[in-house]
């Protein structure tokens, strides 16, 4: 009961510590606010309002089917110009598409004929243009084949081919990318935090104020620990109901609570990282470096940005044997697919096992660097 007070009221003092810190708050509030929103926001992978004129040669039925075929959200209404407008307002960069329908097209259609349609993109806008044109050939090719099947009463293709798209039917980028941006802060913030706790001790000369005191090292350590996590856990919560649902629309299939779960042992973990960094780290600079080197392929290589599956073999048997990676399935699986704890329990183990695996050699590193800081 004496070391569970020591580490009860360590822990206020950490707490106490941070709070004091407007740099580290101001870190925390960012990475879980701005951070989230500008990562869901602005990674955009779908096609999104993209300006198109059409050049209507002909004034069909067809061609105004076509026409009237590009609707919100992917495109904005079309806009008629002329042939002699093409060039000019293809280079001023006002429209990314635009489409020229000939002359006599749906004469030529309706006659079997195959008649050429242009499209103009401008590929300065690389994403929307690659996107756009496949949208665009979608879109003639559905339209032409549904104005013949009903002109010449042809039968439609004796296959109906339905794509169903699960858990995000939009294909909306924000939606994927809003959860990954508050794995992405998790990863981050437990690492600097509990590093930075360390490292400010050091600086400040209180780590051996702390020795001269009835302290284990492991009573440190884990006032570290539960401090910093508890800090983090609560952003993780407050992001999710106000910034992922209420402020970005996102809906959240699963349990919260259950997905907490998770994030508890996954900071165990992670602030573990932290700790073993700043054991090593003799300032703050030197713990940024170290956080590259060590954060960023794990974000990276975690699934969060690829899946595990699309790696080289090699890989992804390493990745399995890292937190981060069965901590991004279970945010997934929960907080998208609505999975329950007979789904997710096998990636509760791993973390849990691999987390006390590195906890248990960081409190050793840890208990070996304030014995030789205290000599």
């Amino acid at each position: 009961m004496r070391s569970l007070s020591n580490i009860f009221w360590l822990g206020t003092k950490e707490l106490r510590s941070l709070f004091g810190d407007v740099v580290l708050i101001g870190l925390v509030i960012y990475s879980f606010t701005v951070a989230v929103i500008s990562q869901a926001q602005s990674n955009s992978q779908e096609l999104y309002h993209a300006s198109i004129a059409v050049v209507d040669e002909d004034s069909s039925e067809l061609s105004r089917r076509i026409i009237g075929a590009f609707l919100l959200p992917y495109f904005q209404p079309p806009v008629h110009i002329t042939q002699a407008q093409i060039e000019p307002v293809m280079n001023s960069g006002r429209f990314t598409f635009v489409l020229d329908i000939p002359p006599n097209f749906e004469r030529d259609v309706l006659a079997g004929h195959r008649p050429a349609l242009q499209v103009n993109v401008d590929a300065t806008a690389m994403v929307q243009a690659g996107l756009g044109s496949g949208y665009i050939l979608q879109i003639i090719d559905t339209e032409i084949d549904w104005f013949l099947a009903r002109a010449q009463t042809t039968p439609l293709s004796p296959v109906n081919l339905v794509t169903r798209i699960a858990f995000n039917p939009n294909v909306t980028t924000s939606w994927f990318e809003s959860v990954m941006g508050i794995i992405s802060s998790v990863t981050m913030l437990a690492i600097i935090l509990a590093g930075a706790a360390l490292v400010r001790e050091r600086e400040h000369g209180t780590m051996e104020h702390l020795l001269v005191m009835p302290l284990s090292p492991f009573e440190i350590a884990m006032s570290k620990i539960w401090a910093n996590g508890l800090v983090i856990a609560a952003a993780v919560v407050i992001a999710l109901y106000l910034v992922v649902q209420l402020v970005l629309g996102v809906p959240i299939a699963g349990s919260i609570p259950l997905f907490m779960v998770g994030v508890v042992l996954y900071l165990f973990f992670g602030t573990a990282v932290g700790l073993f960094l700043g054991t090593i780290a003799r300032s703050m600079p030197q713990l940024g470096l170290l956080y590259i080197l060590v954060a960023v392929p794990m974000n990276m290589l975690s699934g969060g940005a690829t899946p595990v599956e699309a790696q080289p073999q090699w890989l992804s048997t390493i990745m399995k044997a890292s937190p981060s990676t069965h901590f991004v399935s279970v945010a997934q699986a929960i907080l998208y697919r609505g999975a329950g704890f007979d789904v997710v329990w096998p990636h509760f183990i791993a973390i849990a096992g691999i987390g006390a695996l590195f906890l248990t050699l960081t409190i050793w590193r840890f208990r070996a660097a304030v014995t030789a800081t205290g000599a």
